[in-house]
Order: structure tokens, then C-alpha cells, then sequence
């Protein structure tokens, strides 16, 4: 079984996203159940999202930016950066970055 984990960067100050709420949700009949949350730790990673492992199948990663950008006083456009992923049987694990900004986000495939 695979895990997911996750770096959140904000590159529009060049630090690390800490005490970010991550939600990790399952699609199960076309509906989404969350599976488990974390917070990211102050380096902006978050280790320990699936303890459990994952099952092929589709998931989405979601990521409470807007709450993190209003802490430090920052306005932001975005309230959520929601990565939607479909886990394969081939997959080992996956890590899953967030670059984000006031104004924007992007994500890659890392290891």
C-alpha cells in the first residue's frame, strides 16, 4: 500500500508553510469522505497524512492555504489548493509539493 505526504512552500516569501490544515479525502459512488488530516510541521511538511496506506482509487489532497495566508496577515484569492490525484496499483508512494502565493498555486509529482 502507498502513503502520500506533502512540502507546502510559499514562494512569494520564500518560506515554508507551517501549521497548514491538510484534509486527505477518497472518492467513493461519487461522493468524497476524508480518510485522515494533518497539519504541516515548521518546515512546511506533513510526514504522516496516510499512516494506513492507500488503495488504488482517486483521492484529492486538500490544503487550507487561505486560512495560513490570513494568519500572517496576508489577503489571499484562493481558500483551499485542492490537488485531485488518482492513486494507481503501481504507485509506490507519492510526494506531492505545494507552491503557493497570494494569488496563485502549482503542484508536481516529487519523490
Amino acid at each position: 500500500m502507498s502513503k502520500v505526504t506533502t512540502h507546502i512552500l510559499d514562494t512569494s516569501r520564500g518560506i515554508p508553510a507551517a501549521n497548514v490544515k491538510i484534509k486527505l479525502e477518497i472518492e467513493r459512488y461519487g461522493m468524497w469522505e476524508k480518510i485522515s488530516e494533518g497539519y504541516t510541521d515548521d518546515d512546511g511538511r506533513l510526514r504522516t497524512l496516510t499512516p494506513q496506506g492507500l488503495m488504488p482509487g482517486r483521492y484529492r489532497m486538500n490544503a487550507a492555504v487561505g486560512a495560513w495566508f490570513a494568519r500572517q496577515g496576508i489577503s489571499s484569492l484562493y481558500c483551499a489548493a485542492i490537488v485531485d490525484f488518482f492513486m494507481r496499483e503501481t504507485d509506490t508512494d507519492l510526494h506531492l509539493p505545494l507552491l503557493i502565493s497570494p494569488y496563485g498555486w502549482s503542484t508536481y509529482r516529487g519523490n
